[in-house]
């Protein structure tokens, strides 16, 4: 049994708030993910241009890096933008009144919380992966299936719900699970930027107590435990999806 000198509530909160981030930013990949994958496949020049470029960007640069970019980067474009807003406004009303003075219409900061900031930015990072992942589990569709939708009168939108849709998730759930492992696991660079999940809170406690290898095992544990519960689901999601095609 770890001694976790009185953090075990702490480390459990944490823990608690790393899976809030892991689902909300999963949810957020995936709206990513659809969208990009869909880009891919249109036959504009255009979205694909932006979708390749997008997976292109996400896929070369390390999480860790695109992280620190766009909390940081993130933050000063909204202020800037902030700023630039307020100034448009006064310059308008200005030169309708000369006697107008600066009013600040928009808040002049606005420190983004390291909550949303992880969300954001690690659902933005596998939107891209699940833009390959989803764009794979349509190709293998039989297009023959998608023509004769079409013969029949069917609606793209129907298509993409009564044909297309169903067997992409089964072809998707392999690649798909992958992606949420490791999402799951990415969740502990959100520490970097302040946010209190369990890394944080037990890099805190290993620097107070000494006892860095305790602290550090029960993070491991933790995370093992939710890949684990999380594999089994998958397997079981897997299976239901099989039964229901044959």
């Amino acid at each position: 049994m770890l001694d976790l000198q009185g953090y075990e509530t702490a480390i459990l909160q944490g823990a608690w708030l790393t899976i809030q981030v892991a689902l909300w930013s999963l949810l957020l990949a995936m709206i990513l993910g659809m969208l990009g994958a869909l880009a891919k496949l249109a036959p504009y020049r255009f979205a694909r241009s932006i979708a390749t470029l997008y997976t292109t960007v996400v896929r070369g640069i390390p999480d860790l890096v695109l992280m620190m970019l766009i909390f940081f980067g993130g933050q000063i474009l909204l202020n800037n933008s902030l700023f630039a807003i307020n100034e448009w406004l006064n310059s308008l009303l200005l030169s309708r009144n000369p006697d107008h003075r600066w009013v600040s219409y928009l808040p002049d900061y606005i420190n983004v919380s390291p909550f949303i900031a992880g969300v954001l930015t690690i659902g933005f990072i596998f939107g891209a992966y699940m833009a390959e992942t989803f764009r794979g589990a349509m190709m293998a569709v039989d297009k023959g299936q998608l023509e004769a939708a079409k013969a029949y009168g069917m609606s793209g939108l129907l298509t993409f719900r009564r044909i297309l849709l169903p067997q992409m998730v089964r072809h998707a759930l392999p690649g798909f699970g992958n992606n949420w492992l490791v999402l799951l696991k990415t969740t502990a660079l959100v520490s970097i930027i302040g946010l209190e999940d369990m890394v944080r809170v037990s890099s805190l406690a290993a620097g107070s107590t000494q006892m860095p290898f305790t602290f550090y095992l029960s993070v491991a544990l933790i995370f093992l435990f939710f890949t684990s519960v999380s594999t089994g689901l998958l397997k079981w999601v897997e299976r239901k999806f099989t039964i229901q095609t044959r």
